[in-house]
């Protein structure tokens, strides 16, 4: 069985310390939201689905070093995925774009907003198409 190879990994964390059973992991192609200690759910998110990245760091937050990432995605099962209190969670979400970007390039992927929605939430992924896929 092939293992995979994670670009980073954290918990959530209580008052700046890893005391929790919610482990996050990124991979080249996912992010992984595992939680519990005797029954564990694991879940995932394709990167190339992810849609917004949102960044939420409040004043107990900012004092014990830790934010929260939102992932906002077009998968079914998990369209918000927050990663709660985990480090640095302004490189973490970098680092999450940056991969994003490479997963839609890689799968050729482009978003576009609906142009004159309300809600501005409406989004539509394409693909681009070689020529001879077209044929």
């Amino acid at each position: 069985m092939e293992s995979i190879e994670y670009l980073w990994k954290d918990r959530k964390r209580h008052l700046g310390l890893p005391l929790s059973f919610t482990k996050y992991r990124l991979s080249e192609d996912r992010l992984f939201c595992e939680v519990g200690f005797l029954n564990i759910k694991s879940d995932e998110v394709l990167l190339y689905r992810v849609r917004d990245l949102q960044l939420n760091i409040g004043l107990c937050q900012r004092i014990f070093g830790v934010g929260t990432v939102c992932v906002i995605s077009s998968d079914k099962s998990i369209p918000h995925l927050e990663l709660k209190n985990v480090k640095h969670p302004r490189e973490v979400k970098e680092l999450i774009h940056r991969h994003v970007e490479e997963a839609k390039d890689k799968r050729r992927m482009r978003t576009t907003e609906l142009v004159g929605t309300e809600s501005g939430d409406d989004y539509h992924e394409t693909a681009d198409l070689d020529d001879e896929e077209l044929d």
